[in-house]
């Protein structure tokens, strides 16, 4: 083992107590930015759940809309407009809307309803564990997700249960797990035709209509037919239509900006603490760093060895705080707002560990620099 990595090692656990302050500090900074960069992760995916499972290559919406929940009209004869541009295999309706939803015993509590062309696909209910799709074609045929139940006052599978939006009869079809919205305000899967109804749309009004293409399909052509053909609608892709979708809540909202100035105040909180433990351990540790001095130890060297007791400090409070970030990542996959860490993520992390120890490692050098190897001969 080298010289230097030994002296560091030393060095760092000579004293335990401030040992484990400068971890706890490292681990509570990495952990804090952690949660706050995994709900930043798990909102932005989150609030675009329901355009990243839409079958569709290009969306065709109202001018201004901000976000898939903004609920404006566009008339849906756009569709038929749509249809007869070469390459475009379907034009889907998709109406969304908030509605009541009033169980058998009179209390209420608001859902978002979302109806497509069952037939034709579009937007449909993923991750079924009870009934089919199929089966929301027929009358007052609803699907809704199982983290719902409670809210929803069902019980059981949930298959059969029945209550009422806008005073007219729905029945569960079918069931869903994991589709939860960010909002906590439950969905409901259901035809076209019945959403209109349930959420007050009129009849040939929608508020997307989502564009498939054939294969090989050009979709910038058949987007500036679109643009030109359609007035008073906008046409985005679905990376463009996500991008706008999780900028409006992320950064709009101020959403993005609380999430991280939490995760600032722990990299300056984990900065302060380390950068003051070292500066400590190195003054207390000046003679001997003068005697290394004196006996010919460049400055370099001595610089190294407070490097590595930085990265030391770096490694074991890294380590610490990934399992317990994968400890909450694990508690909270149920919840409504889920932390989300990729091995990207994860990444960046470990680097910005070893960035935030080594330059609070500057402190530390700055005073070694100002030891004269003659106070070794005064002692």
């Amino acid at each position: 083992m080298p010289l230097v990595f030994t002296l560091a090692f030393r060095n760092l656990f000579h004293d335990r107590l401030r040992f484990i302050a400068t971890v706890i500090g490292i681990v509570f900074s990495i952990v804090l930015v952690t949660v706050q960069m995994g709900l930043y992760l798990g909102f932005g995916r989150m609030v675009t759940t329901m355009i990243d499972h839409a079958s569709a290559d290009l969306w065709i919406m109202p001018q201004g809309t901000k976000c898939f929940e903004d609920p404006s009209l566009l008339d849906t004869r756009e569709r038929y407009r749509a249809l007869s541009i070469d390459g475009v295999a379907e034009a889907i309706p998709v109406v969304i809307g908030f509605a009541d939803w009033r169980i058998p015993g009179g209390a209420t509590t608001p859902v978002f309803v979302i109806g497509s062309d069952l037939r034709a696909g579009g937007l449909q209910p993923w991750n079924l564990v009870e009934g089919r799709v199929e089966a929301l074609s027929t009358p007052n045929a609803v699907a809704i997700d199982r983290s719902y139940f409670d809210r929803l006052g069902v019980s059981g599978t949930g298959l059969g249960a029945t209550a009422e939006i806008r005073q007219q009869l729905v029945r569960v079809a079918a069931v869903t797990d994991g589709i939860r919205s960010f909002t906590t305000t439950p969905f409901v899967f259901m035809d076209v035709d019945r959403a209109r109804a349930h959420t007050g749309v009129p009849s040939g009004k929608a508020t997307y209509v989502l564009v498939r293409l054939n294969p090989d399909t050009d979709r910038a052509s058949v987007r500036r037919q679109l643009l030109s053909n359609i007035s008073d609608v906008e046409v985005l892709t679905t990376a463009e239509f996500r991008e706008r979708s999780r900028s409006f809540w992320l950064f709009s909202t101020g959403a993005g900006a609380a999430l991280f100035a939490g995760a600032l105040l722990g990299v300056i909180v984990g900065t302060v603490i380390v950068a003051q433990t070292l500066y400590s351990s190195t003054k207390e540790h000046l003679n001997e760093f003068a005697t290394l001095r004196a006996i010919g130890s460049s400055r370099r060297y001595i610089y190294k060895v407070i490097v590595w007791q930085a990265l030391l400090s770096a490694v074991i409070g890294f380590s610490l705080a990934a399992l317990i970030g994968e400890i909450i990542v694990g508690a909270t996959a149920a919840t409504a707002l889920p932390i989300v860490i990729t091995p990207g993520l994860m990444a960046g992390l470990f680097l910005l560990t070893v960035v935030m120890c080594v330059g609070s490692a500057i402190a530390a050098i700055v005073q070694v620099t100002r030891v004269d190897p003659a106070i070794v001969f005064t002692r």
